[in-house]
């Protein structure tokens, strides 16, 4: 199993954080059952670690006339808005909530120009709650994509803490590469055109680059 990026440092301090209190706990105790326990414990929350941090290698399923999905996780909103920090119109969001056991990678849902680009400091509500595409700390991000505008945000929720985006204003990317990564659970937005034809309900569980979103 490979190790994100973003993990290295995370995982190392936690390995030796881990070691360290095990290591106390048996100076302190002898090789007694709350030592087995501590031990234990430490493996459980260094396991967690390792597998928060995971970078699963995919194949990416590239089609230009398709809106992979930018993460992975379970769809909680598919719905007409207004979208009014860019596009300035009616379009149809999905949104894409990743819990603590999801991997954390996200990916860019289509390919082309990255046309936009801000990063907004805000406030920490639950990733689920509908305010918090709003009210959160979040990145906006829009790809034109064959004359066409996709906006998507990553969006931190109650534990995330810090958002990484490498999305950078001018460059052009391929569908599947990846944008950044959330820390500690948070949620994904994309708003669509209106017209796009959806391939996902609510509650369905996607796969980040593989599981198709919408069609143009």
């Amino acid at each position: 199993m490979r190790i994100h990026k973003e993990g290295y440092g995370i995982v190392l301090k936690g390995f030796f954080l881990i070691s360290i209190a095990v290591a106390i706990v048996i100076l302190w105790k002898g090789l007694t059952i709350t030592s087995y326990i501590s031990a234990l414990a430490g493996l459980v929350i260094f396991s967690f670690l390792l597998r928060f941090f995971r970078s699963p290698n995919r194949v990416v399923l590239t089609d230009d006339t398709a809106v992979l999905a930018p993460a992975d996780g379970k769809i909680v909103i598919v719905k007409e808005v207004y979208e009014g920090e860019y596009l300035k119109c009616n379009c149809i969001q999905v949104s894409v909530f990743m819990s603590v056991f999801n991997v954390h990678i996200n990916w860019f849902p289509v390919g082309g120009v990255v046309s936009y680009f801000k990063y907004h400091p805000g406030n920490y509500l639950v990733a689920m709650h509908p305010k918090s595409s709003e009210k959160n700390e979040r990145t906006s991000i829009v790809v034109d994509h064959n004359g066409t505008p996709v906006l998507f945000r990553q969006i931190a929720g109650l534990l995330a803490r810090r958002i990484v985006c490498y999305a950078k204003e001018g460059t052009e990317i391929e569908q599947g590469d990846q944008t950044g990564f959330i820390k500690f659970g948070s949620r994904v937005d994309i708003f669509l055109p209106i017209d796009s034809r959806i391939q996902v309900t609510r509650g369905q569980h996607v796969k980040g680059r593989q599981t198709v979103i919408a069609r143009f």
